[in-house]
């Protein structure tokens, strides 16, 4: 049986939910998500996983995540523990190495990855991401500048792209 150790964060996005493996990190549930949650999350990844409190395994996680939505962090340092599909592993690993403060439309995305039409399985896969934040999916935008949908809904996209713009610049950030 594996076992997730889960933990909640408060930060002023609003309050989130984490849960990790002895792999790393592998579910961030957002604020006001849209979705099956984490439960949902587990039946499809991990239908036999044991749910266990602990902060202290998440606290590396916690802290950075907590960091990056104060605007003090550009990039996580943290194990990760992905899981989907062939074809979402691909694309996650694509928006993991978007920079800070820049964004791809889901046409790029798709063509990068060496699938020019699978600008809507991009789109399936972005909302499929299981740890939004730290894979950045809310930098992928539809192709003529429309922010296209987010799993913590569009305001908070919004508020997460003007941040990393305001400090994209300088490298005073973690």
């Amino acid at each position: 049986m594996e076992i997730f150790h889960t933990a909640r964060i408060e930060s002023r996005i609003g309050d989130m939910r984490i849960a990790s493996t002895s792999a790393g990190l592998a579910y961030l549930e957002l604020p006001f998500a849209a979705g099956r949650g984490l439960e949902g999350w587990l039946r499809r990844h991990a239908p036999d996983a044991k749910l266990v409190e602990g902060y202290a395994p998440n606290r590396p996680a916690i802290a950075q995540i907590v960091e990056f939505v104060e605007g003090k962090r550009k990039k996580f340092e943290l194990d990760l523990d992905l899981r989907g599909t062939a074809f979402e592993l691909c694309v996650y690993e694509y928006l993991l190495a978007i920079p800070y403060g820049e964004t791809r439309s889901y046409e790029d995305v798709a063509r990068t990855i060496g699938r020019p039409k699978a600008v809507r399985a991009v789109g399936t896969a972005n909302g499929s991401n299981p740890i939004a934040l730290v894979v950045p999916c809310h930098r992928i935008i539809n192709k003529s500048g429309k922010l296209g949908g987010y799993g913590g809904g569009l305001t908070l996209k919004r508020q997460l792209l003007a941040m990393e713009r305001e400090h994209s610049s300088g490298d005073r950030l973690l």
